[in-house]
C-alpha cells in the first residue's frame, strides 16, 4: 500500500538549531518517516550543505528566511509547493501563512495548523504586524482541516475566540539528560553544583529578561543566562547594561545538548519568564530534568506546571523566591520532585508522537 505524503511547512527545517520547532521535527520524522512519505521544508539560509534527508525525511529547500518579514513568503512557497506535489497532508507549524488557507481550501490536500502561541501578542511586532498576524491566525484557525494547540489554554482560547475544536498535544522533554557537574565545567564558569540559578530562552522582551537581571543584580546569588543575545538591540543592550556584575553569566547559545543539560541541570534554581505562548518545551525539559522552577505568574506555566511550581509576578515576587530558596526555608527539592513526576506523566515524546499520527491519521480518512 502506498505510503500517505506528509509535507512541514513553516520551521526553519530539519538538521538546524533554533527553538522549540526542532525537537517536534526530529520526534515526528523519526518516529513516523516508515509510515509516511515526509517532506520538510527548509531555509536554504539554515540548512546544512549537501544534506537531502535527515531521518528518513526529504529536506526541500526554499530560498527564503523562514523568519522576520520573509516568514509569510517562506510559507506560501512551501504550502504551494506541498499542493502542487498533491499532498496528502500539510502541517503548518505557526500562522504565518494562515492569511492564504482560503485559497488552498479549493485543493485534496488536508492542512493541520499549529498555530503555536498567540504570535501577534508578542512585544517586538509593531502594530501593523500584530495586525496582519492577528488576522492570518483568524483565516488560518478558520479554513485548517485540524488544529493542534500545544496546550488546554490555547485550546480554549481557538474556541471561546472562533468556536473550533482543537487536539491538545503538548511537547516531549525525556530526551534530555542528568549529567553530573564535571570539574572543567565548573571552574570555566566558577559555579559550583547545586549553587546557581539558570534560565535559557530567546532574548525577547515577553521572556521577561530584563526583570530577572533586575532582581539578580541586586543579590550575590549567580546566574547563568544562555541566549540568542546579539540578534536583536533589545538583547545587545541588556547584555551591555548588566556586563558589569560578576554574578551575572549572560552566555550565547548553546546547541550542543549535553553541555546544556549540565549546565541546566546542576542548577539550584531553574528561572522561567516566558509570559505569552502555551507548554514551552523549555520548561517541560527543566521540569523533566527535576529541577525546581520559578515561573511566571501565568495562565499557561500554571498549567504546564500544575500550579505545584514557585511563581512570581514582579521583581520583588522573584527576589522572595531566591532568597527562600537558599535560606532553606523553601523545600525546593519537594518541588523539583514534583516537577519530575509531572513531566514523567505528561510530557513524554512517544505519545507526542503517537497523538499526532492520530490526528494525521484522522485528517486522511474525512473526506
Amino acid at each position: 500500500m502506498k505510503k500517505k505524503s506528509l509535507y512541514i511547512v513553516g520551521t526553519n527545517g530539519l538538521g538546524v538549531n533554533y527553538g522549540g520547532w526542532d525537537n517536534l521535527l526530529s520526534k515526528i520524522t523519526v518516529g513516523l518517516s516508515d509510515k509516511y512519505d515526509i517532506y520538510v521544508y527548509t531555509s536554504k539560509f539554515e540548512a546544512q550543505p549537501g544534506v537531502v534527508e535527515v531521518n528518513g525525511a526529504r529536506i526541500k529547500l526554499i530560498p527564503l528566511k523562514a523568519n522576520g518579514f520573509q516568514s509569510v513568503l517562506y510559507d506560501f512557497a512551501g504550502m504551494v509547493n506541498a499542493v502542487f506535489n498533491r499532498a496528502d497532508l500539510v502541517l503548518v507549524l505557526g500562522v504565518s501563512g494562515g492569511i492564504f488557507f482560503p485559497i488552498f481550501k479549493v485543493f485534496k490536500s488536508k492542512v493541520i495548523l499549529n498555530p503555536d502561541g498567540a504570535e501577534w501578542k508578542r512585544s517586538k511586532w509593531n502594530a501593523l504586524i500584530k495586525k496582519f498576524l492577528r488576522v492570518s491566525e483568524k483565516l488560518g484557525i478558520l479554513y485548517s482541516d485540524a488544529i493542534i494547540c500545544d496546550s488546554k489554554v490555547i485550546s480554549s482560547d481557538v474556541k471561546t475566540t472562533y468556536d473550533r475544536d482543537s487536539h491538545v498535544i503538548e511537547y516531549g522533554g525525556d530526551h534530555v539528560s542528568n549529567i553530573a557537574l564535571q570539574k572543567d565545567t565548573a571552574e570555566k564558569y566558577g559555579i559550583k553544583s547545586n549553587d546557581y540559578a539558570f534560565k535559557v530562552c530567546r532574548i525577547v522582551p515577553e521572556n521577561n529578561i530584563d526583570l530577572i537581571l533586575e532582581a539578580f543584580s541586586e543579590i550575590d546569588n549567580k546566574l547563568l543566562l544562555v541566549g540568542n543575545w546579539n540578534n536583536s538591540t533589545y538583547g545587545t543592550t541588556l547584555r551591555a547594561k548588566y556586563a558589569g556584575y560578576n554574578n551575572l553569566l549572560l552566555l550565547d547559545p548553546i546547541y550542543d545538548q549535553e553541555v546544556l543539560d549540565e549546565l541546566r541541570g546542576n542548577c539550584r534554581l531553574y528561572v522561567h519568564g516566558h509570559s505569552v505562548g502555551g507548554t514551552n518545551p523549555s520548561l517541560v525539559e527543566a521540569m523533566h530534568l527535576g529541577l525546581g522552577c520559578a515561573v511566571f505568574d501565568v495562565n499557561y506555566n500554571r498549567e504546564t506546571t500544575e500550579n505545584s511550581a514557585l511563581y512570581f509576578a514582579d521583581k520583588q515576587e522573584l527576589l522572595d523566591i531566591i532568597a527562600g530558596v537558599w535560606s532553606g526555608r523553601t523545600d525546593i527539592d519537594s518541588v523539583a520532585a514534583c516537577m519530575k513526576r509531572i513531566a514523567m506523566r505528561r510530557y513524554l515524546w512517544d505519545s507526542v508522537v503517537d497523538a499526532y499520527d492520530s490526528v494525521f491519521e484522522e485528517s486522511c480518512i474525512q473526506k
